[in-house]
């Protein structure tokens, strides 16, 4: 029997990990779940959330928007619609952000401008609980 699980989570941008793992933690649609060497074939959708990846070395934080989740005998594969490292995220370029989100969203102008902007808007409100809740990793 394996001890790892080969892993790798992709986001359209880049290939944010690749490589053997003991264990990974996702926020699936349906509730957390996690996956470990020799785990049972399933698909499922992601929402936005932290995916914890467990090494030998300690825990790797990313936080996804969503996408799907993919484990198969190989392994397990996530894409990611965006991803990006708690540990890499500016707090303070994420808070300009924020702000000139919400300008647009309360914008009265184009209406699907202020629909796409709300959606950012969540995400990136999302994303910034997920890195002041304390749950920045390495």
């Amino acid at each position: 029997m394996a001890d790892t699980l080969n892993f790798s989570l992709v986001s359209p941008e880049r290939e944010l990990f690749s490589g053997a793992v003991k264990q990974v933690d996702a926020p699936g649609v349906e509730g957390e779940f996690g996956v470990l060497p020799n785990h049972a074939p399933f698909m499922t959708v992601l929402k936005p959330g932290v995916v914890r990846i467990h090494e030998a070395s300690g825990v790797t934080l990313v936080f996804v928007r969503g996408g799907f989740a993919d484990v198969t005998p190989a392994g397990l594969t996530i894409l990611a619609e965006e991803a990006v490292r708690l540990s890499d995220v500016d707090v303070a370029g994420l808070d300009a952000e924020i702000a000139r989100v919400k300008s647009d969203a309360t914008d009265p102008g184009d209406e699907v401008r202020k629909k796409a902007a709300a959606a950012r808007l969540a995400y990136l409100e999302a994303l910034k609980a997920a890195v002041g809740g304390g749950a920045k990793g390495h």
